[in-house]
């Protein structure tokens, strides 16, 4: 499993999902290839990323199991192996994540991302039995385990070594919130050797330390910017983490000071701003379906001040 491990390094990239302007806003499929191609064509590729298909950004909440595996065959087949492709397999069942689970090895993906089961408050014990359900489902398939505050039970550092012993979970995904436990340094310091940490907590400079190890980054930014993606991971190599520090404060916090603002109105973690990121450089986008209302008339002044203001290349007037 090490490939799978190592194959992980670098960006990790959440593609969002773009729809038809029709009553379904059924999914678009041009668009989608359009992104994907805009992305390799800007260099990601296997040294600097994995594109995650269906996950919380690219709408999988609002799509029926056949629409998410459609999204994932049409990343997979545009990408035509220059990348490593995870698949969305965030649910509230035991069997349908096994479905999502076999569909993915069968359709060709790399990995799934698997999150605690939402709506009950489901039991450390639960969570692991659902973990534990994929990874022997498809023993060759690598697993991202994905620490989020958008579900009931967080992963203890206990669990994480329980899980330790499941040759294919190779990713651990970390967003829950930080306290003075330092729960996320922690599980880092102690286990980056035995999984790829992806950091989605903004911590680039500090996690990427090798006192830490985190060897992954969710960026939203390639979205719009591949290439400060790009520079990320080539200052990760360098240990360049003063520059890298730089780019957070400078480019990255006033996209994610803009989310959070847009949060007080607005469903929170949606991949509305990333889609009107991408439609204010040109590419074709899309709203997110609905319940999340359609945010780019309001905040499309300030989006684009906010991108100018990080000097955003390709932005169009």
């Amino acid at each position: 499993m090490d490939h799978l491990k190592t194959g992980l390094e670098g960006c990790y990239v959440t593609i969002p999902t773009p729809f038809h302007d029709t009553p379904d806003m059924e999914i678009n499929e041009p668009a989608l290839r359009t992104y994907v191609r805009f992305l390799l064509d800007a260099g990601l590729n296997r040294d600097y990323a994995t594109f995650l298909a269906g996950g919380a950004a690219g709408d999988f909440s609002t799509m029926t199991f056949e629409e998410r595996l459609k999204v994932a065959e049409i990343v997979i087949d545009e990408a035509a192996g220059a990348i490593p492709i995870a698949i969305g397999a965030q649910t509230a069942s035991t069997l349908e994540l096994v479905r999502l689970t076999k569909a993915a090895k069968r359709i060709g993906a790399d990995y799934i991302q698997v999150s605690c089961p939402f709506y009950f408050n489901h039991t450390e014990g639960d969570f692991e039995a659902y973990i534990r359900a994929a990874a022997e489902a498809e023993p060759n398939l690598g697993i991202i385990v994905y620490n989020t505050f958008w579900t009931a039970q967080n992963l203890s550092f206990a669990m994480v070594e329980r899980l330790s012993d499941i040759p294919n979970i190779v990713g651990l995904k970390w967003a829950a919130p930080r306290t003075d436990a330092m729960e996320f340094e922690d599980v880092c310091s102690h286990f980056s050797k035995r999984f790829t940490i992806i950091d989605n907590n903004l911590l680039f400079g500090m996690s990427a330390t090798p006192a830490l190890g985190a060897r992954a980054f969710e960026v939203h930014h390639c979205n719009f910017w591949p290439e400060w993606g790009i520079k990320l991971i080539d200052e990760v190599r360098m240990q360049n983490y003063a520059e890298i520090s730089r780019m957070l404060v400078e480019e990255a916090m006033p996209f994610y000071k803009l989310w959070v603002e847009i949060e007080n109105d607005y469903t929170s973690g949606d991949g509305y701003l990333d889609k009107l990121c991408m439609e204010l450089i040109g590419l074709p986008s899309s709203r997110c379906r609905p319940p999340t209302r359609d945010i780019r008339k309001t905040y499309r002044k300030q989006t684009y001040d906010m991108m100018k203001k990080i000097k955003t290349p390709r932005l169009q007037i």
